[in-house]
């Protein structure tokens, strides 16, 4: 994949729109990936994807092949990210402290059952929905070695060229981070540690009442047999070291997709360059 996206460029470079949307096609779905986890919200994470790819494509020229073609996409998308608009989640300047309390509000043990949507289908869209608004309490430098190192699960050195940084610098961040993470899932998260109160099923009632979730419009859970399994998943995550258990939570995630629209956009786009 590496030697195709690397040939890709090189001929993306010479103008070749074939190319050109080789290389989008290719890349979309991670980068979207990538701007979801950082800015939760998919409205937020398409448009600063539309941004990135349109940056990769127009300053294709300055990739010398120096470093992996993914790399150097990485470097971009990060670098976009860390100076990209706040996004409504960020807006609200949560911190571990008050997201945890308001965590605590509301609790309940009964889950509506509600016509046309999945029970299961609920839990996982409350359970995609938290664990990306906690990603929200680190700020972005911290957000994206966290992103990065354990979610990604990129090699050190390479996460360190992505963010243009040392390598030290970036252990420091990515420990820091790490241990932020662990230390609020461990004291909150009944799903990673399973003594604590707080559980996705009992989170439903306010969540809807609220408006937190709309069941008419998911905005993370797409697949009920992904989201049907997910027990059995957990239960593989909770046989994990404690110290594990939170970043597994998060790469058992689903991969997210880049949005039909976005594609068909950025397609509209390469038309009108080429």
């Amino acid at each position: 994949m590496a030697d195709s996206l690397d040939a890709l460029a090189a001929r993306g470079r010479d103008g070749d729109r074939e190319a050109l949307e080789g290389l989008v096609a290719a890349i979309q779905d991670r980068i979207y990936a990538l701007a979801l986890r950082m800015l939760w919200h998919p409205e937020d994470a398409r448009d600063a994807t539309q941004e990135i790819l349109v940056r990769v494509v127009t300053h294709l020229s300055s990739f010398r092949g120096e470093s992996a073609f993914t790399t150097w996409v990485y470097r971009v998308a990060a670098n976009h990210l860390l100076s990209f608009r706040k996004s409504r989640l960020e807006e609200q300047h949560y911190t571990f402290e008050r997201f945890g309390e308001e965590l605590e509000e509301g609790l309940s043990e009964t889950s509506p059952s509600l016509p046309g949507v999945e029970h299961a289908l609920l839990l996982e869209e409350i359970k995609i929905s938290c664990t990306l608004a906690l990603l929200t309490c680190l700020d972005r430098p911290h957000r994206l070695a966290y992103i990065l190192g354990e979610i990604l699960e990129m090699d050190g050195t390479e996460a360190a060229e992505v963010l243009e940084t040392d390598a030290a610098t970036y252990r420091k961040r990515l420990e820091r981070a790490r241990a932020d993470v662990i230390a609020f899932t461990r004291a909150r998260c009944g799903l990673v540690a399973p003594e604590r109160p707080c559980r996705c099923r009992r989170r439903v009632a306010r969540a809807l009442r609220t408006g937190r979730v709309d069941p008419g419009r998911l905005l993370f859970a797409r697949d009920p047999a992904r989201a049907r399994a997910f027990p059995g998943v957990l239960a593989e995550i909770r046989r994990l070291d404690a110290l594990r258990r939170s970043a597994a939570l998060y790469r058992s995630h689903p991969q997210p997709r880049a949005p039909a629209d976005l594609v068909t956009a950025l397609r509209a786009l390469l038309g009108s360059l080429s």
